[in-house]
């Protein structure tokens, strides 16, 4: 049971620490954006939504002439990174200003499961072009050793676990229990692969949501001792490690012919 009422709408949730969170989140691997590319019909303007602080979208720009990102956090939306191609705005997934058939690609990295989905999919519908692309994505659990992956399990995870919002079981999931109307293809075979020291490690576990919303609750004692037990079997702080996080897809099409496989 949760002690003391916490943050539990998403906006909010999102907007505390929007500069940490930018800071702290990985960026996803080229390869990712580049086969998800080459089965688009086209280049022209991609949509990224939920785009956070706009790793994704700015990844997106390398390919398309050019990229829509919107979050409902206007917080998030003032720490994303800037890019010429990439026009940032503050929209909700569910009820955008975007015309019919704007986009070649939309994708959904780590938000699809914050979405009222009985809106969001008429949106994606009206606005994703014939034979578009729809891509989701989150990532797992992150893995770095068996010694630090045990005490990130029990003296973190074990802790805020009554923490997670209901929405947070979906990501946990890899997506497979939300409704899907598309024409679902192979999704690409990436992982995310990173390399952190102790400091960049210990950021991104404090901008999951959880472990923010325990310490709003309960302070930060819990995750001071955390730290403190990680740093002494991690070592010299400034070491770094190989962390690993593997990817669940989504991946469909518009209104066209299936594919079955992604090139490889």
């Amino acid at each position: 049971m949760v002690p003391h009422p916490v943050t539990t709408d998403i906006k909010e949730l999102f907007s505390v620490e929007s500069d940490a969170y930018a800071a702290a989140r990985p960026h996803y691997p080229r390869e990712l954006f580049a086969q998800l590319v080459a089965l688009c019909p086209a280049t022209a303007r991609a949509w990224d939504c939920g785009t956070g602080s706009g790793q994704a979208a700015v990844a997106l720009a390398q390919w398309f002439e050019a990229v829509e990102a919107t979050d409902v956090s206007a917080q998030q939306i003032a720490h994303a990174v800037p890019h010429p191609r990439v026009n940032y705005s503050v929209q909700p997934a569910e009820h955008t200003r975007f015309a019919d058939e704007s986009f070649d690609l939309i994708t959904v990295a780590q938000a699809l499961h914050w979405f009222e989905f009985d809106r969001f999919w008429p949106e994606v519908h009206r606005v994703l072009r014939p034979g578009g692309l729809f891509a989701a994505w989150a990532y797992s659990w992150p893995c770095v050793s068996e010694t630090l992956d045990r005490i990130v399990a029990a003296d973190l995870m074990q802790v805020i676990k009554d923490y997670w919002m209901p929405q947070n079981q979906i990501a946990c999931e890899g997506y497979t229990s939300i409704p899907f109307p598309f024409q679902e293809l192979e999704p690409p075979r990436v992982t995310m692969q990173l390399s952190w020291n102790l400091p960049q490690f210990i950021a991104y576990l404090s901008t999951w949501s959880a472990t923010r919303r325990c310490r709003e609750a309960e302070g930060p004692a819990f995750f001071d001792r955390f730290t403190r037990g990680l740093a002494s079997a991690w070592g010299d702080p400034a070491t770094t490690r190989a962390v690993t996080m593997e990817f669940f897809f989504r991946l469909g099409r518009h209104g066209a012919a299936p594919r079955s496989a992604v090139p490889h």
